[in-house]
């Protein structure tokens, strides 16, 4: 437990990061307050400033506008004109707070050995520092606020602003690559915080996101049109979910749309199919950080898209908004190809919980209920997926014990009996002594049966950077 790991040497460490990432949850949650309140408006998130509403005074950032400590400081009023100040924006700063750390105890602080807490990252996160696992961190801390952010939006308005979703999956286009090139050395069958990829389904995810800008391209150039681009003139503002008497019709625009990434697909499993490397050894872990999150894109994409069209087909009316499309597409992009869809088939079961809930608190209240999106429901199951991870492992071996669950490995660079450096010696993985408790190999890792490691009776510095022993390791193939 974590109380178990309260020394000075543990304080030392994790206590500057943690106050770093509290303090950088809050001001994201200060962001994400007018992401909400001006997204949808259609206002700019930068001008004006952030002022009072009633007598127009700007909010000072190192004072009125100063993330939780503001709000405390002025007692929730203007300092000008005692406008009230609503408390749920200093409530959702601390508690952007409170879940930027809560993610960095759980991934950073808590051991990989301790039960569930330790289980939601696993060994991987344990044995990296935060200063080079900071990308993969901030991936997973912005995928959590954009998901409140979308949550709240999408239940006001019934939708999502495109923006959110597209930001996101572009930093995670940006920021995977970066965290494959600043990872520690690691023996390759050790789990990674997303699904690698071949070199075929890296030249499948290529040739997709390939069609992806193509499209994007005609129809910006006027070649392909928007969908529902006459939505307005059947449907009122304040009728969300009314009937739209051609949604089959759109479903064919929407179709032409994904003939370039579909073509892309098959000419990107073509090329791979040629390639000479390929099936022999997987990509450096830049190019599989990079195509695992396009694959997950992809992946969060196409599963929600195609119920959205083979469901509009059948009952004439829209199934499911381009919201969420692209809402399951960013999560993707963060957590790999699996997780949207287990999300999306996790998903139904909140919305029965919401309509239940909310059909208890009509009977007493005796106001009628109000619908909710789909979108918060996806956002929901993508919470409780990652933070109850050990309990949904738990569940697949005991429904489909014969179905080997899909895992987060990166694919072998080399062959697996014995990895070379480049000198043509065996590749050796260090670890100062007081991490050997906690990484001492087993000769198991990650359920590969064969692997192990065996110390080197010599180590060419014997004293690490920071005048610790260090200990050296040598991956070993069967029997080795």
């Amino acid at each position: 437990m974590l109380l178990a790991d309260l020394n000075s040497t543990t304080l030392l460490t994790h206590l500057p990061w943690v106050v770093f990432v509290f303090c950088l949850g809050a001001c994201v949650g200060s962001f994400v307050n007018v992401v909400v309140h001006r997204l949808p408006r259609g206002m700019s998130l930068s001008v004006p400033p952030s002022r009072c509403e009633r007598c127009g005074a700007r909010l000072r950032f190192f004072r009125e506008n100063l993330p939780i400590l503001g709000w405390l400081l002025l007692r929730g009023r203007c300092r000008y004109c005692r406008q009230s100040f609503s408390a749920g924006y200093m409530f959702v700063e601390l508690g952007m707070a409170l879940l930027f750390v809560f993610l960095y105890v759980v991934l950073f602080w808590v051991s990989w050995r301790t039960p569930w807490l330790g289980s939601i990252g696993g060994e991987w996160w344990s044995m990296q520092s935060f200063a080079r696992a900071w990308p993969a961190y901030v991936l997973l801390s912005f995928l959590m606020a954009s998901l409140w952010a979308m949550t709240v939006i999408d239940a006001r308005t019934f939708t999502i602003p495109i923006q959110i979703p597209m930001f996101i999956t572009i930093l995670a286009f940006v920021l995977w690559p970066v965290q494959g090139a600043l990872a520690t050395a690691w023996p390759r069958a050790v789990t990674w915080p997303i699904p690698g990829v071949t070199w075929w389904w890296f030249t499948v995810s290529c040739g997709g996101m390939l069609g992806v800008i193509v499209s994007r391209l005609l129809l910006a150039v006027g070649l392909f049109r928007w969908s529902f681009a006459d939505y307005e003139e059947y449907v009122q503002d304040d009728e969300p979910l009314a009937d739209y008497p051609h949604a089959r019709r759109e479903m064919g625009v929407e179709l032409i749309y994904l003939l370039p990434i579909i073509a892309g697909l098959i000419l990107g499993g073509v090329v791979g199919g040629m390639l000479p490397e390929a099936g022999a050894a997987g990509p450096a872990r830049v190019l599989q950080a990079l195509g695992g999150s396009f694959i997950g894109y992809l992946s969060g994409c196409g599963i929600v898209w195609a119920v959205r069209m083979f469901g509009t087909l059948a009952f004439g009316r829209e199934a499911m908004g381009l919201g969420d499309v692209h809402l399951m597409g960013a999560v993707g992009a963060v957590l790999g190809w699996f997780d949207p869809l287990v999300v999306f088939f996790l998903a139904p079961f909140f919305g029965l919980a919401w309509v239940f809930v909310a059909g208890l608190v009509s009977r007493f209240t005796r106001k009628q209920g109000r619908e909710l999106p789909y979108g918060p429901h996806l956002a929901a199951a993508t919470v409780v997926l990652f933070f109850a991870r050990p309990m949904f492992v738990d569940a697949w071996q005991v429904m489909v014990p014969t179905i080997p669950m899909p895992q987060r490995v990166l694919e072998p660079l080399a062959d697996p009996k014995m990895s070379l450096a480049p000198s043509g010696h065996p590749e050796i993985v260090e670890f100062p002594d007081p991490f050997l408790d906690e990484f001492r190999p087993s000769g198991r890792l990650n359920g590969r049966r064969g692997l192990g490691m065996v110390a080197s009776t010599t180590s060419p510095d014997p004293l690490g950077s920071a005048g610790t022993p260090v200990v050296t390791w040598m991956v070993t193939g069967p029997g080795e």
